[in-house]
């Protein structure tokens, strides 16, 4: 009778600035899983966008949606520096839902590239840079996948920020249970995570933020207080998340931009969160994206609890530093592979 082979799951949270990777095995210690933080897809886009500038030839996007940020402002540059730019209709969504908005800022939509260009795949995720690196190592890739990326939506003529908060909003309102962002067959409006499900069909896909909340609980101050209600803050490159959660269940949550956010603010929002008395006007006007709390959300939130890569934002406020098995830079990936081990959609 052959052995029966340990669960390997390979975890991948893509953020704006990094792409974090844990591979769990069943039996092992989470302090010895292999763990990787390297440069996110976005950015490794931007820098073979740059060295196509710098040799002055015209660019052509072909791929999937995927994530913007570095890249989108690397192809601007590009049309800055009087280059052409060329995509399909599926890499140009990367820069913006709305089409039309990317023609009239100056890029063609075409199936295939004008002679001459630098063509250049737009994908959250490759699986054979994996391969390759992990083969370096005599490590083979997981079967099993779980990936983390943050999406706004498919929202054209609607604000991104309002889109993005009304799927948060209906969240809570249908439950918020976390268990629920954790998605086999994500819905028709995530476009980012349907195309991530074209690339890799098999993976479980969740958002970055709630990927973060839900590997919060592997730090063993925070599993000591799963019980109770507590506040957990995600303060990520790009977006800050902050949630009122008991057990599973998450009562009210608040979306905003880091870059727009210092101690004093970051210290006012929390806190007025766990009073319950932060409006979603409030975060919208300061351009974030929201704030929800359910009519039913109890009293009484103490402990805070905090992580992220720019959590240094929280770090003389007197909150708990969340610490997941010793490395904070991947607590998202060991919130999907608690998700993937309880998946339940």
């Amino acid at each position: 009778m052959q052995d029966k082979q340990p669960r390997k799951i390979l975890a991948i949270d893509i953020g704006g600035g990094t792409q974090d990777i844990v591979i769990y095995e069943e039996g092992e210690s989470p302090e010895n899983f292999i763990q990787m933080v390297l440069p996110s897809p976005t950015a490794i886009i931007a820098e073979k966008i740059k060295k196509v500038t710098a040799k002055q030839k015209g660019l052509h996007l072909t791929g999937t949606i995927m994530g913007g940020g570095r890249s989108v402002r690397a192809i601007y540059n590009h049309l800055k520096a009087g280059l052409p730019v060329t995509a399909t209709e599926e890499a140009a969504k990367t820069i913006d839902d709305d089409l039309e908005k990317v023609e009239k800022d100056g890029i063609q939509i075409k199936g295939s590239p004008p002679q001459g260009y630098k063509v250049i795949e737009t994908k959250d995720i490759d699986l054979e840079m994996y391969r390759k690196t992990l083969a370096l190592y005599h490590v083979d890739l997981p079967q099993e996948l779980a990936v983390a990326i943050q999406d706004h939506g498919h929202s054209p003529g609607v604000s991104d920020r309002h889109f993005r908060f009304q799927h948060w909003k209906k969240f809570i309102q249908d439950g918020g249970n976390i268990t629920d962002l954790a998605y086999v067959n994500p819905p028709e409006y995530l476009t980012r995570m349907k195309a991530l499900k074209k690339t890799v069909p098999h993976a479980l896909i969740m958002d970055t933020c709630a990927a973060a909340i839900w590997g919060s609980f592997e730090d063993e101050l925070v599993q000591s207080k799963q019980k109770e209600n507590i506040v957990l803050v995600n303060v990520g490159n790009q977006h800050t998340f902050a949630v009122l959660i008991k057990g599973e269940r998450i009562y009210g949550l608040f979306e905003h931009h880091t870059r727009l956010l210092n101690p004093e603010k970051l210290l006012m929002l929390i806190e007025k969160l766990r009073r319950k008395e932060l409006t979603h006007e409030e975060v919208f006007e300061d351009r974030g994206h929201g704030c929800y709390i359910a009519p039913d959300t109890p009293e009484g939130f103490g402990f805070t609890g905090i992580t992220g890569p720019r959590r240094s934002l929280a770090q003389k406020l007197g909150y708990h530093m969340i610490n997941p098995h010793g490395n904070m830079m991947v607590t998202g990936c060991f919130g999907l592979i608690e998700a993937a081990k309880t998946r339940t959609r």
